[in-house]
């Protein structure tokens, strides 16, 4: 749901509001959209890893989460969000300010995830890899 906001009926300026009335800031990605960005992700690592192995790195699972922290921790850096919340219009931000997340906050939310924490969420809905790291994820309008 989108407020707006008429500051006059001169000007008729409209400005697009957040769900909790600050002027700018995006709505949170579903869990739907995120669960289909890291199926995506996860598909398209697999695939390297496959075109890599045996000749550069062992076939194993474990190889094909190291190209998964690597692929999310770069392309996060990089342009805000990994390969699959790309295609599905998502971007990781700051929480509360939607600023952009830093370098070190990206590596540790990353680790979180490969480690599986994004399935404990907190009292108030949040994942916990998002909690520590006081990072979310939001709707590319």
């Amino acid at each position: 749901m989108l407020h707006l906001c008429f500051h006059s009926a001169d000007s008729a300026m409209v400005e697009r509001m957040s769900w909790e009335n600050q002027a700018n800031l995006l709505p949170g990605a579903s869990l739907g959209r995120r669960l289909i960005a890291l199926v995506i992700d996860w598909t398209m690592c697999r695939l390297v890893a496959a075109l890599l192995s045996p000749a550069v790195i062992p076939a194993s699972t474990f190889s094909i989460l190291i190209i998964f922290y690597l692929e999310v921790c770069l392309f996060t850096i990089a342009f805000g969000s990994s390969a699959g919340q790309r295609i599905m219009r998502i971007k990781v931000l700051t929480y509360p300010d939607q600023q952009r997340v830093t370098a070190g906050k990206v590596a540790l939310r990353t680790l979180l995830i490969c480690l599986v924490f994004p399935a404990i969420f907190t009292n108030s809905g949040r994942p916990i890899h998002d909690f520590v790291t006081r990072s979310q994820t939001v709707r590319q309008l």
